[in-house]
């Protein structure tokens, strides 16, 4: 599937890989280079092959070099030209940070199935659970997309979508702005995982843009959109839980009273709906509370997001108040893990954001 010179969008036809990258440039996607017939990056030149230095720092890049993979991704249509001047089939990254893009990326890997606990990371999967024809990474982002009652992303139109060589799936969206920098990750990861065969690109990797042709075949854009939708806010919340939110480094994440959820214009909060809302959060923020008896273990994160996301239901319900809401939730955070203040402002917030859009609305006692 290629493009054609007058209109170089991905899936359309026609055109050369050259045409796919000055259109992905135009639209402030930094590209580099892949080997020919490859998914990685080009080889370093001769002056940086076996040279110790900071990928960043490295002088080859202010002389239109690709040096470095990803860290050399340019916009400059003149650098890009020279490049596939010099190798006309070089295939195409995109540098995920530097474009502002989170891709998620869907394994059909054939592999033992590994235990049920291990599927989706943070979150328990009962035994009533038939886990038959489950197979590959589409199966268990399907798996998280009905745990939280939402549309599996498998199937969103409304964003790029990339069928892979392999038969996976690159799921193409816009980084959250102001939000937390997301990060890689590898679906076989113990530590960060977003699920099984479900692995994550952003800051720090890059992806395979659609129209790249490989050994194993062509990376080829679906039917619906040709450019990346903004990244759910639900998936947004997932990713912060399991870890891909990068606390340590990230000046635009939200930590103040200014990022709760606005309650809706006009709701009054009456003595019954305050502790209607109050009755449903309190037996999630005494779970939150209940990890601190451990350190480690109590799915301390998948608790609290679960906390936050009804909070921010019931904020957009009327039924709690936003700065009493986050106030109650990050007291029971802060006592529960008080070593990790930042990144529980961060799974906070991502949750009350994402259950802002799920109002709540608890039976009121008379």
């Amino acid at each position: 599937m290629l493009v054609h010179p007058e209109n170089p969008r991905p899936g359309a036809t026609g055109g050369t890989a050259l045409d796919v990258a000055a259109w992905l440039a135009s639209r402030g996607y930094p590209v580099h280079p892949l080997a020919p017939g490859t998914k990685t990056p080009a080889a370093n030149c001769r002056e940086c092959t076996g040279r110790r230095h900071s990928p960043d720092a490295c002088p080859c890049h202010a002389e239109g070099r690709w040096c470095h993979g990803f860290h050399a991704a340019t916009t400059n249509l003149d650098t890009l030209r020279e490049w596939w001047r010099r190798e006309p089939e070089f295939g195409i990254g995109v540098a995920c940070g530097a474009a502002g893009l989170v891709v998620i990326d869907v394994d059909a890997h054939a592999g033992e199935l590994p235990d049920r606990q291990r599927l989706l990371p943070g979150i328990h999967v009962d035994d009533r659970v038939d886990l038959t024809g489950l197979q590959s990474g589409f199966d268990t982002l399907a798996l998280l997309a009905a745990h939280r009652s939402r549309p599996d992303p498998c199937e969103d139109s409304s964003t790029l979508r990339v069928r892979t060589p392999s038969g996976g799936m690159h799921i193409w969206y816009r980084a959250p702005k102001g939000g937390p920098r997301l990060r890689c990750s590898s679906g076989s990861s113990s530590r960060v995982a977003l699920a099984w065969q479900v692995d994550v690109r952003a800051e720090g990797g890059y992806i395979v843009a659609p129209t790249t042709r490989t050994a194993a075949g062509v990376y080829e854009a679906l039917p619906g959109a040709r450019l990346p939708a903004p990244l759910p806010l639900w998936l947004t919340a997932e990713l912060v839980r399991t870890g891909h939110g990068d606390h340590q480094d990230s000046p635009g994440a939200p930590v103040g009273p200014s990022a709760a959820v606005a309650a809706p214009a006009g709701f009054p909060l009456p003595g019954r709906r305050r502790e209607a809302g109050r009755r449903l959060l309190s037996g999630l923020l005494e779970e939150v509370g209940s990890c601190g008896a451990s350190p480690s273990g109590t799915a301390f994160s998948e608790k609290l997001n679960r906390a936050a996301f009804t909070a921010g239901g019931l904020v957009a319900g009327g039924h709690l108040d936003a700065a009493e809401g986050r106030s109650l939730l990050l007291d029971a955070a802060d006592r529960a893990r008080p070593h990790q203040s930042r990144r529980n402002v961060l799974i906070v917030d991502s949750g009350l954001r994402a259950g802002s859009d799920r109002p709540i609305h608890p039976k009121e006692r008379t």
